[in-house]
């Protein structure tokens, strides 16, 4: 019984420590927002914090200057063709992997996961000196192509994922009754992925849209995103704009966030 409660009281002590390590960890992670969030409705005319007044004039100014509204479409323009893109390409290839074997599955699969072990800067240095020699790097398409690259691992994961937990008897049960393939994908398979698919696009969209090294390696002076844009105000001047900016990213990755977790709440699980 004694040996009982120490190894209890040695085990509450444990995890009061980890309790405190994990929220010591958690505030040192939000507190760069803690930060930037009050900035970003201070003052134009420097940054200070906490800002002597607040006031939404960084906003007005961001939504108002052609330096930054022109990388934010190219930004959204981006994100959005490489989402559509990657998902042409990814759905597909996520169910043909996590159904079927053929020759080659696990070097393709490989291939196509590569970049999520492989780091950025690697993938972006490669993809700089491949496109120089195509001579493509600086245009939009450049960036699209390094942004599908990039982002389809993750869309892999969560539709092979989504798709593991499908009833195959309903794909078989729609194939027995004269389907072919391709329709009892279209009919059956798609309209049980929406949950998984709606993630997939939210988070292939914000990935794309956040990402800054490929697209630092491939912009161009006229097809800067705006994380590069961002990244060269941050690194040649220090304007008060930026926290709005930031600001404005975190929101957009908070509410894609929630809408995840709340998807994630409301998909049934076939387990």
């Amino acid at each position: 019984m004694l040996i009982r409660q120490i190894s209890d009281s040695a085990s509450r002590r444990y995890r009061l420590l980890g309790t405190t390590l994990a929220s010591l960890v958690y505030l040192f992670l939000l507190l760069p927002i803690v930060i930037v969030v009050p900035i970003a409705f201070g003052p134009t005319n420097g940054i200070a914090f906490p800002p002597e007044s607040y006031s939404l004039d960084l906003f007005r100014l961001f939504l108002s200057s052609s330096d930054w509204i022109g990388p934010l479409l190219q930004s959204l323009k981006v994100a959005v063709i490489s989402t559509v893109v990657v998902l042409l390409v990814g759905v597909p290839a996520a169910y043909g992997i996590a159904r079927f074997q053929f020759p080659g599955k696990v070097v393709i699969a490989g291939a196509m996961m590569s970049s999520l072990v492989i780091p950025t800067i690697v993938t972006a240095l490669g993809l700089y000196l491949y496109f120089s020699y195509l001579r493509i790097t600086g245009t939009t398409f450049a960036i699209v192509l390094g942004h599908v690259i990039f982002t389809m691992p993750y869309v892999l994961v969560m539709m092979i994922a989504g798709v593991q937990k499908l009833d195959q008897n309903l794909e078989f049960g729609a194939q027995l009754m004269g389907a072919t393939r391709l329709r009892m994908f279209r009919t059956v398979v798609l309209p049980q992925l929406v949950p998984s698919l709606i993630g997939a696009t939210l988070f292939a969209f914000l990935i794309s849209f956040d990402e800054v090294v490929i697209s630092w390696f491939l912009a161009g002076p006229t097809t800067a995103t705006l994380p590069v844009k961002m990244y060269s105000a941050i690194k040649w001047e220090i304007s008060p704009v930026i926290a709005a900016v930031s600001t404005m990213l975190t929101a957009i990755s908070l509410v894609v966030c929630l809408i995840m977790v709340a998807l994630q709440k409301t998909t049934p699980s076939n387990g």
